[in-house]
Order: C-alpha cells, then sequence, then structure tokens
C-alpha cells in the first residue's frame, strides 16, 4: 500500500478543529493591525531563495528543485519573506501608503529530518511590514507576534532579541568572529568547524553541549555596531520598554538567512528546551531588496510554524466530525429519491444537512445521525412516501411529529431554533 511520503502528514478531520481555529486566530489578529492577506505561488524560480536567502544557509541546501519542462529550475517554496518580498516590488506595492502590511498562510517545503513539529512541508504564519525602517515598527512586530501567541493560547513566552548590524559594521564583526573560532578550533565540534569559513554566524547557533563554553565566550555582535545601528538597537529598545514587553537580550541569536539585518529575535514556549524550543522569529530585512536586484526597501516580519504551535497549546478534547442540524434518514428506493431532493432544499437554505447513501436499517442510519451530532432526523419510509409528510424526530427527547412535506422545512428550522441553533 502506497503511504505518505516521509516528513508529510494527513490532518485528520479529527484535528481540523484545533487548526480552523489557529488559522482564524492568525487571520483575526493580523487583520486587527492592518495587514492584509497576501498568497504567493507554492513553487518560485530557485534564483529567488539563492539570492535571498544566502548560498550557505541550511534553507538553500534544502530546497525541493526541479526543472520544468520549459527548461526553468523551480524550487517548492521553501519560506515565506522572499516571495512576498518579490510580490511587493513586482507589482509596484511601493505607491501605496508605507509601510505595505501583508501577511501569509501556507505550506512551507524543506528536505531536512523530520523532527517534532517540523515536517519536510510543514504550515507557516507571518507578516511582513514592508517599506519603513523605523526602528518602532520592529517593536511592533514583536508584539503582533506576541499577541498571535497569546490569542492562541500560549501566554508564557520568552523573547530572545539581539541585534547582527547591517552591512557597515557586520564585517568587521565577522572578521573578529572568525578569528576567534580558529584560535578555538580544537574545541568545536566537526559542524561548527566546516562553518568557520563558509558560514561563522550560524557557528554560534551550535546546539552541541561540548561547544557552548568556546560560543559564550565569543565575540558579541552589539560590541561592534556602528552608530546608526546603535541607535536602531536603542530605539527597538525603548519601543519594547514602552509597550512593557520584557526580552532577554541573546548574543548568540543570529537567525538561519542572509537577509537579516539588525534586529533578530525568536520566542520560546515555557519549559522546553534544545532544537525543539522555539516557536517562530523573525527580523529585519533592509538587505533583501540588493540581494533579489529590486530596488532598495527596507522591511520586517516574522513567521512561526504553525505545527509547532499547535504541539504547545494545552490540550483540548477533539472533535470527530462538524456538527450536523439533520440527517435525512430513508427506507426503499422511492424514498431515497424524496430524501435527495429534501437534503438538497434544506442545504440550500443554508443548514447542515447529511443522509444515507446505500441501502441501511434504518436503526443504523439513526446511529449515523447521532455519531453525526445531528440535532434532528428527517425519516422517510413508504408510509411517508403514501402521505406526503415526513416524521421529524428530536434526536435528544426522541419526540417525534409528522409534518406535510410540503412544510417540512419550514418545520424543521423553527424545531432548530426552539433548541438554540443558529440555523438561518
Amino acid at each position: 500500500m502506497i503511504k505518505s511520503p516521509r516528513g508529510t502528514r494527513d490532518i485528520l478531520p479529527s484535528e481540523w478543529t484545533g487548526w480552523e481555529r489557529l488559522l482564524r486566530c492568525a487571520e483575526q489578529v493580523a487583520e486587527r493591525a492592518g495587514y492584509q492577506r497576501i498568497e504567493t505561488p507554492t513553487f518560485e524560480f530557485a534564483s529567488l531563495f539563492r539570492h535571498a536567502t544566502g548560498e550557505h544557509t541550511d534553507v538553500n541546501r534544502e530546497m525541493y528543485v526541479f526543472t520544468d519542462r520549459g527548461g526553468d529550475e523551480l524550487t517548492l517554496r521553501p519560506e515565506g519573506t522572499a516571495p512576498v518580498f518579490r510580490a511587493y516590488s513586482e507589482h509596484g506595492m511601493r505607491v501605496l501608503p508605507q509601510p505595505v502590511k501583508l501577511y501569509y498562510l501556507g505550506s512551507m517545503f524543506r528536505y531536512e529530518r523530520p523532527q517534532s513539529g517540523r515536517s519536510r512541508e510543514h504550515h507557516q504564519f507571518g507578516c511582513e511590514a514592508i517599506g519603513s525602517e523605523d526602528p518602532l515598527l520592529d517593536a511592533s512586530m514583536i508584539d503582533l507576534q506576541r499577541r498571535f501567541y497569546a490569542s492562541s493560547g500560549i501566554t508564557a513566552t520568552t523573547i530572545h532579541i539581539n541585534s547582527i548590524g547591517d552591512s557597515a559594521c557586520r564585517p568587521g564583526y565577522v572578521r573578529e568572529l572568525v578569528a576567534y573560532l580558529h584560535r578555538n578550533a580544537d574545541r568545536l565540534c566537526g559542524d561548527c568547524r566546516e562553518r568557520i569559513e563558509r558560514n561563522p554566524l550560524r557557528v554560534l547557533d551550535c546546539k552541541n553541549p561540548a561547544c557552548q563554553s568556546v560560543l559564550n565566550e565569543a565575540p558579541k555582535s552589539l560590541d561592534y555596531l556602528c552608530d546608526e545601528c546603535r541607535e536602531h538597537w536603542e530605539r527597538v529598545s525603548a519601543g519594547l520598554r514602552a509597550l512593557e514587553i520584557r526580552v532577554e537580550v541573546d548574543a548568540r541569536l543570529v537567525r538561519g538567512l542572509d537577509y537579516y539585518t539588525r534586529t533578530v529575535w525568536e520566542f520560546h514556549p515555557p519549559g522546553v528546551q534544545g532544537s525543539q524550543s522555539v516557536l517562530g522569529g523573525g527580523g529585519r530585512y533592509d538587505a533583501l531588496a540588493a540581494a533579489i536586484g529590486a530596488p532598495e526597501v527596507p522591511g520586517v516580519g516574522f513567521s512561526t510554524g504553525l505545527e509547532r504551535v499547535l504541539l504547545n497549546l494545552p490540550a483540548r478534547p477533539e472533535t470527530s466530525v462538524a456538527a450536523t442540524d439533520v440527517y435525512v434518514a430513508h427506507l426503499g428506493d422511492e424514498a431515497a429519491l424524496q430524501a435527495l431532493r429534501l437534503a438538497h432544499i434544506l442545504l440550500e437554505s443554508q443548514l447542515r444537512v447529511q443522509m444515507t447513501f446505500g441501502s441501511r436499517s434504518l436503526k443504523t442510519q439513526l446511529r449515523y445521525a447521532g455519531a453525526a451530532g445531528a440535532a434532528l432526523a428527517v425519516l422517510i419510509g413508504e408510509d411517508e412516501i403514501r402521505d406526503g409528510v415526513v416524521t421529524v424526530r428530536d434526536l435528544r427527547t426522541r419526540d417525534q411529529r409528522r409534518v406535510d412535506l410540503a412544510g417540512a422545512t419550514r418545520e424543521i428550522i423553527t424545531q432548530l431554533h426552539q433548541r438554540g441553533s443558529n440555523a438561518p
């Protein structure tokens, strides 16, 4: 039997209630703050991410790249910021009032080792504010991400924050960091030694216990900021204090993509350590425009994996199926045709309706109605067909009454209202 590919999973009906609740939460939090939804293609030109994220990043190595029939090299979308920024530039959004505030919800694809809360296909919620370099926008974005977690049910997050400078001051910091790492290379793991020249900032993110003492004493990017980056950092800090948001300055926080500049941050859930301890993060990406050949424009944003959020939510009972207003049961071929027509009429009246397909006993059909969470069952058999009526049964009280077929819809809606239903 063919099964789903490794690193992917089905979202089953019993899980969808929790997913739908989380998606609504994301939409509401974003839209209340003036963010509008954008949907970018599931696949893009591979060059977009190679230029945007950096040649030696994990994202670049983990992309699902393929060549289409026209010879173009494409990739399944590995992250959300670069496509949103591409759309901003391609569609002339710089003429709109700035910053342009956009949010997205969608699947991302990376060929990596599947782990708890992160699959090869996973789902992200992200917000981007493009067109302003105001440091207070950074603070506002951090607050937006905090409010999403709090609204979803994760209230006790820890926020780690740092500044990694920009093209003016970061090269000097990187030179000092590389020199330090070379001096201590014999105390680092093999992965760290390999990254020293290829991607030295990522060495700081190593979780190997043997490397921690070296990395804790490494040069700190905050000590090498230029005047403009220092001023930006202090203004972000002032904005966070004004919002009464507590943060932890983390000198080893760098994020994983090359387009980040200045402010970077991550959210950690309570009581979780190691590689699973990040809910999501974000930062400023003023260097992204130059990386993809677009006119220069600043931006800041965040993303969070929805699977990781769901793992950290308080446990809630699962709902196996969507609630049903009416279940139409029938006995006999002619009754089945009448049931099909009545179910259609009830659906046109905006009710939630199910019916039996195939031959089943009345007892079985009523069991299906109960499993579907139906409030009422409509019974149609030979007697009902002969008399031009249907039998409406309240599945909670077991009371039932026969009503004329012509008035069945009105009677059903009346009974649903009496039960406190939201039926129209």
